[in-house]
Parts: structure tokens; C-alpha cells; sequence
């Protein structure tokens, strides 16, 4: 069965075209500056990549160009559009309304649409590759696998705010979470890869990566997570603030003569390791110029490592003990120095950092000793084989 995974940004598109049977990933790529000029970047399993520039007004332009990429007669990695079993749709809010992945129609666009205003930047646009998809591949089953289904088992205890309960009931206003396809497929991975039992298993994992967000998961299921309303909540992350006083919004805005939407630009793109050093939100960059004794990229590092341990920790109490801890993404999976310093807070629980094995980067590996009384390790996200699966289980 061959899936196509679509993940619609405002101005970008990313796909794979996937064989749910051996989980070969047949060819990959992305859309890029769609409404501007348009960049296409396709690749065939096997072969290099091709990097087409061409005119992409909109989305229905960029997904004509995938699918033309997909079934050209040199190229392709299909003959022909029948060969797409299904297509599975990256979304990134469902709100409450969805508590897992489901199958697309008319209801569900609706209900999608409902919670627009809960992620203005993204849920739109992912119902523009829908709906484009739907035009182009018409009888081809869809599905909508949601960033925030998984964290859908937080208990109250978790996901309300301490605001009056009115804000909640009217308007939803609690912690939903986000990257919940990462946390789902990383912290089953991590049970399968360590020889845990499903049923009895405590583990947190650290997604960190330019939008970071730490998860606490019992027994296969979210309890509590740190991104809230939207992703801006939770630790400092590339150019957002993570958490902060409130306060300071008015605070900043009566000194500086700013607006709230002014001031939300702030946190979520001036903000972060990005705000905090001076230089630049790519942690590669930031290692680089504290090597070199820039003091706003050590400090930088050192409040991001900081503020992650300290989740790690509330984690720790919220579910009464770990059995595993799991860096994945960008950082998490190549920035050993951030692993070392992470793990250099937690003694306490009886780890110890194995330097060689973290020395390593980008694979499935145990980074603390073979005496520590908690595991940690590294395990690879990978989000769109995680949308096959769930699409495929909805509809084969």
C-alpha cells in the first residue's frame, strides 16, 4: 500500500510517498516560498535531488507539481496516480473534538475548521492541502492525524489554567500540546527499543528542536506535556520565549509602545535561544560562537539545558518514577553537549552519562551507563512514517 504524507505549511509543503508494507520511504521533498515564486525539491528513493523553480500561487500549484514529480516518466517513483493508496494529512490543532486520527469528510472538515482559531497559522493551511488533495485525487481515501490527539489523555489536573473556569468553558482555553505525532511514535519506540512492558512503563521524552516541547507518558498515554494553548508555552525554544510571567507583556508593551500583536511577534519569533544570544536561533550556531567565548551564546545554552532539566524533573514526580528518558528531533537527536549538560542535573536519579556513545549523533542509542538505575537514550523521530501508520490502520 503506498501512502502519501502531506504536511501544509502557510508557505511550504513537505511530502513522502511511503510503502506502508516495507516502510520504504519511494521519494521525499518539499515546496518551498508557495505564493511567492515557488521552489520544488523532489527525490526518488536512490537518486539525487531535483530542485525545480517554477510559479506556485497557491497550494493546488505545489501539489499538481508533487504529483507530477511522483508519476513523471523518468523520475517518478510511480506509473500513475492510482498507485496512491491513500493520503495522510498532517493537522495540527483538532482541538478537543479529536482524540485520535480519523478518516476525512465533510464533518470532520467542518470540525477542523472550528478550531482555526485555535492555530490560525497552521490548521488553514492544512485544510488548503486537503481540499487540494480532494480536488486532484478524488475517491482516494484521506485521513487527519492531529499534533494534539495524542496528549488528548491529559487529566484535567493537567490541561486546566488557573484562570476563572468560564474561559475554559466558553472558550476552550486550556493546554492541549503539540509535536503529539513525535511524542506517540517516539515514546513507543522507546519501549520496544529498551524491552519495557507496555502496560507498566514510565517514560519522558525531550522533542527539542526549533519548537521544543517535553512529554511525560504512562502506561502508552500522555498525562502532561509542556506546550499549552498554542506551541509558544513550555521551554525556551529557537526564537520562542517558552514559559514567562505574564505580567511582563504589559510591562515590555507600556515601555516600549507596543501592541499585543506587536508583542506575541516578539515571543514567538524574537524571542528564544535566538533573543537570548544575540546571534541566531540554530543551535549549531550558538555552540559554535560559545566555543569561541561568546558569552550570550553560553548563557544561551546554559538556560536551555536549565529549563529542560527542570521539566525533566517535574516529570519525574507527575508520574511517580522513570524508566526512561529520550531525546529526539533536531537537537535532541544531534546535540551531544545538550544531552551532557541535561543530563549532568539528573544524579539524582542515579544516572550516569556513557561519553562515548553520546559522542554520536542521529541514531537509536543508550547514552547513559550500564549502572544507571534510569535508562536514557537517543531514538530518531519520524513523524510522516508515524502518519502511514496511523492512516493505513484507518483504512486498509
Amino acid at each position: 500500500m503506498n501512502v502519501l504524507v502531506i504536511n501544509c505549511g502557510s508557505s511550504s509543503l513537505k511530502y513522502q510517498l511511503i510503502n506502508s508494507d516495507s516502510e520504504e520511504v519511494l521519494a521525499k521533498g518539499l515546496c518551498e516560498r508557495i505564493g511567492i515564486d515557488g521552489r520544488l525539491v523532489y527525490q526518488k528513493e536512490g537518486c539525487d535531488k531535483e530542485v525545480t523553480e517554477a510559479s506556485m500561487p497557491t497550494h493546488k500549484e505545489a501539489i499538481q507539481m508533487v504529483l507530477d514529480a511522483l508519476t513523471n516518466d523518468k523520475t517518478g517513483a510511480i506509473k500513475s496516480l492510482k498507485e496512491i493508496d491513500a493520503v495522510g494529512h498532517r493537522v495540527v490543532h483538532g482541538g478537543e473534538k479529536f482524540a485520535s486520527s480519523v478518516v476525512i469528510d465533510e464533518e470532520v472538515i467542518k470540525a477542523v475548521e472550528e478550531c482555526n482559531d485555535l492555530a490560525p497559522l497552521h490548521n488553514p493551511a492544512n485544510l488548503i492541502g486537503i481540499n487540494v488533495c480532494k480536488e486532484l485525487m478524488p475517491g482516494v481515501p484521506m485521513v487527519a492525524v492531529f499534533d494534539t490527539a495524542f496528549h488528548q489523555t491529559m487529566p484535567a489536573k493537567a490541561y486546566l489554567y488557573g484562570l476563572p473556569i468560564e474561559y475554559y468553558e466558553n472558550y476552550k482555553v486550556r493546554r492541549y500540546g503539540f509535536h503529539g505525532t513525535s511524542h506517540s511514535f517516539v515514546s513507543k519506540r522507546t519501549v520496544e527499543f529498551l524491552g519495557l512492558d507496555p502496560e507498566n512503563s514510565k517514560v519522558i521524552v525531550c522533542h527539542l528542536g526549533n519548537g521544543s516541547s517535553i512529554s511525560a507518558v504512562l502506561n502508552g498515554k500522555c498525562i502532561d506535556t509542556t506546550m499549552g494553548l498554542t506551541p509558544l508555552e513550555g521551554v525556551v525554544m529557537g526564537t520562542r520565549s517558552g514559559n514567562i510571567d505574564p505580567a511582563i507583556i504589559e510591562y515590555i508593551a507600556k515601555k516600549e509602545n507596543l501592541d499585543i500583536p506587536a508583542i506575541m511577534n516578539i515571543l514567538n519569533k524574537k524571542s528564544g535561544l535566538q533573543g537570548l544570544s544575540k546571534l541566531s536561533s540554530d543551535f549549531r550556531d550558538l555552540n559554535e560562537a560559545a566555543q569561541n567565548g561568546n558569552k550570550y551564546a553560553e548563557n544561551a545554552i546554559e538556560v536551555l539545558c536549565y529549563g529542560i532539566a527542570k521539566f525533566v524533573g517535574g516529570y519525574v514526580a507527575a508520574l511517580n518514577g522513570v524508566d526512561a528518558i529520550t531525546f529526539t528531533a533536531g537537537i535532541g537527536e544531534n546535540a551531544s553537549l545538550v544531552r551532557e549538560k541535561v543530563v549532568e542535573y539528573l544524579g539524582y536519579l542515579g544516572i550516569t552519562l556513557d561519553k562515548e556513545a553520546n559522542s554520536k549523533r542521529g541514531e537509536e542509542m543508550i547514552i547513559s551507563t550500564a549502572d544507571s538505575k534510569v535508562k536514557v537514550c537517543v531514538i530518531p523521530t519520524n513523524e510522516e512514517l508515524a502518519i502511514c501508520r496511523e492512516t493505513v490502520a484507518l483504512v486498509k
